[in-house]
This record gives structure tokens, sequence and C-alpha cells, in this order.
């Protein structure tokens, strides 16, 4: 009898051997953060994290690759013309965003291998309330999809009688918060300010989902898709070239999807950056205008972009002095609140449950734009 017992014990720790070295690695990073604050204080700290931020995630050093590249080709007088820094722009921003996409699109699919629809619905399906909501919101953190390729989900998560909280958390969690935006974020703005758009997008989607399951809105969900058949597939054992299959797969098709919508949002940062004058930009959207917020969120809804697309325009409304509360409203709303998104989430709800749907989630995000401008200067 104890020999079983040891021999569970082993095949257990074997079996979770990736969990463990995973938590081997977070402990090694906690433990040399905390050296590197005790014998070089917080200024070390601050440096280390700028260093993991500008050159390692934010591929600073590319950017002064490309420089000396277009400088050896077009000479020093066209790389410093508007035209150069904008080309320069241009190519920097989407060689970055679609290395680091590709690449964190493929490791978030692999561990999704692991965890298929069925097997998600029947853990959702064990909780209730504010806990059930959170984990429907953190759900959408390693789901990479943009708003319309989110709502197919929904409509599953919704036919399998997952609770509407749930439901709603992760729809509004799923384009506006994931893995790869917040890398992606760190490299552009830095810590601190990627950190808190991910954790405010997470409060909108555990609260506006809340507000729907608490006043009965969720109910006003369409006939067919409360009755649709919810077929409980079997699990399928995948190898570990399957799954390196399924992951590239999905990062291909990801990019399929997302690569136009990138080069069209650096393409437009490149033009603000470089070819609108900052008083332009700050007459509309200047912190000190009280209407910045409201312009930002009603000029980003109708527009149809994933959050990696939205990222270099922010960048450049950010450069030219664009209030922190102002750029988080504007990419909240594109990817939040699209209009071909809002076309396809009425077929699957009904008329109050959208325009509800909609008036939450603008009504926070505009909150969550004041907010940040009114404390700016925390983190900037």
């Amino acid at each position: 009898m104890e020999k079983d017992n040891k021999n569970n014990k082993t095949s257990w720790f074997i079996r979770h051997k990736k969990l463990f070295i995973f938590l081997a690695v977070v402990f090694l990073m906690i433990v040399a953060m905390s050296l590197t604050a005790i014998f070089g204080g917080w200024a070390a700290v601050k440096n280390v994290l700028a260093f993991i931020s500008d050159q390692i995630l934010g591929i600073k050093w590319l950017n002064n690759l490309i420089g000396l590249l277009l400088t050896a080709i077009f000479g020093s007088m066209f790389i410093s013309s508007a035209w150069g820094a904008a080309l320069q722009f241009f190519l920097y921003d989407t060689i970055k965003i679609i290395f680091l996409l590709c690449l964190l699109i493929f490791i978030i699919s692999y561990i999704q291998s692991y965890y298929p629809p069925e097997r998600t619905k029947k853990i959702l399906g064990k909780y209730s309330g504010i806990g059930a909501n959170t984990m429907g919101a953190l759900l959408g953190t390693v789901t990479p999809f943009c708003s319309c390729s989110s709502i197919p989900l929904f409509m599953g998560f919704t036919s399998a009688g997952i609770s509407s909280g749930v439901t709603f958390s992760f729809l509004i969690s799923s384009p506006l918060v994931d893995l790869g935006a917040l890398i992606i974020l760190i490299s552009v703005f830095g810590f601190p300010i990627a950190i808190v758009y991910v954790i405010v997008g997470l409060l909108l989607a555990i609260i506006g989902g809340t507000i729907i399951e608490k006043t009965g809105l969720g109910n006003n969900v369409r006939d067919f898709i409360k009755e649709g058949i919810n077929v409980d597939a079997a699990t399928i054992d995948m190898t570990k070239k399957d799954r390196m299959i399924f992951a590239k797969d999905q990062m291909l098709s990801t990019l399929k999807k997302v690569w136009p919508y990138i080069i069209i949002g650096v393409a437009i940062g490149a033009s603000i950056h470089n070819f609108i004058p900052q008083e332009w930009i700050q007459t509309v959207l200047g912190q000190d205008k009280w209407y910045s917020v409201i312009v930002a969120t009603f000029v980003g809804t109708p527009m149809y972009a994933d959050i990696f697309g939205t990222i270099p325009v922010a960048e450049a409304l950010f450069n030219k002095g664009v209030g922190l509360g102002t750029i988080l409203a504007f990419m909240m709303s594109v990817t939040a609140l699209s209009l071909p998104s809002m076309i396809m989430l009425s077929k699957a709800v009904k008329p109050k449950l959208l325009i509800a749907f909609i008036g939450i989630v603008v009504g926070g995000i505009i909150i969550i734009g004041y907010l940040f401008n009114a404390f700016n200067f925390l983190f900037i």
C-alpha cells in the first residue's frame, strides 16, 4: 500500500511537471527582482523593467536598426524629414506588432489546445455570482479574438446554459483584453499603463456582466440560442505534434484576419505622428477639453479593428500629448463595440438587451476615460 502511494505521488508530480517548471521560473523571477530591490533600490528595479519593456518587449533596437538602414539607403536628409520619420515609424511598428502577435498567439493557442470548448464550458458551469463572472472575464484574456470572432463562442456558452453574467463578462473582455495585447501594450507604453489598461478592462467586463445578470436583462436572448443543442463532444487526445500544428494554424488564421487592420492602424499612427500638428490634435482631444473622452468614444465605436490595430494609433496620440483617459476610451470603444460586431450580436440577442449592453459598455468606457484623465499625472 505504501509503495502504491509513493508511485501515485511520483506519477502526480510527473503529470504536473510543466506546472512546477512554470512556478519555479516565476519564483526565480520574483527572487531576482527582490534581490535587485534590496541591493540596488527601487531605481534599479525600474531600470530593469524599463530594459525589459524597451529592448526585449519593445524591440527598440529594431527601430534603431531600421533608422540606420534607411539612412544608408536614402541618406540622412530623408530620414530627418517627415516622410522619412513616417516610413521608419511604419516599418518598425508593423514588424514589431506582427512578430509579437505571431509569437504570442502561437503560445496562447498551444495552451488553449489543452482546454477545448466543451471542457471550458464544464469548468465555467461550476461557478456562479461574481466569482463566475470573474472567471468569464479572465477566460477572455486567453482568447485572442476580435469582437466578431468572440460572438460565436458567446453563443455556444449561452446555448450550454452558462449564466448571462459569465457569457457577457467574457464577451466584453475577449476583444478588449488579452495576454498578447498586454505584451504589446507594455512594449509601447511601459508596464504601468499596460497593467492599468488590463485591470480596468477586466473590471468593466465583470461589472458589465454582473449588471446584465442581476437586472434580468440577460434573459433577452433569441429563442434559437436558448434552445440550441449542446453536443458534449468527447475530448480528443492530442499529441505534442498535433498541438504544435493547432497552434500554428490558429496563429496563421488570426494573422490573416488582423493584418489589414494592423497595416491600416500603423499607417494612421504614422500620419498622426508625423504630419498632423500637435496643436490640432490637442484642440479636439486635449486633456483640458471636457468633451475629448466622449468624442473619442463615439468616434471609435463604429470602427472595426482589434486591439492590435488600435495600438499604433493610440501610440501616436499619446506622443501628441492626448490624455491617457481619452486614449483608453478610444481603444476600448473600437475593440469592444465595433459596428459589425453589434450587427452580429443583434442576431443573437433581443433589441432591449443589445441597447442595454451598448449603454453599459459605453457608460463604463466614458467613466474610465474621465477618471484616467483626472489622474493622468500618476502615469506620465
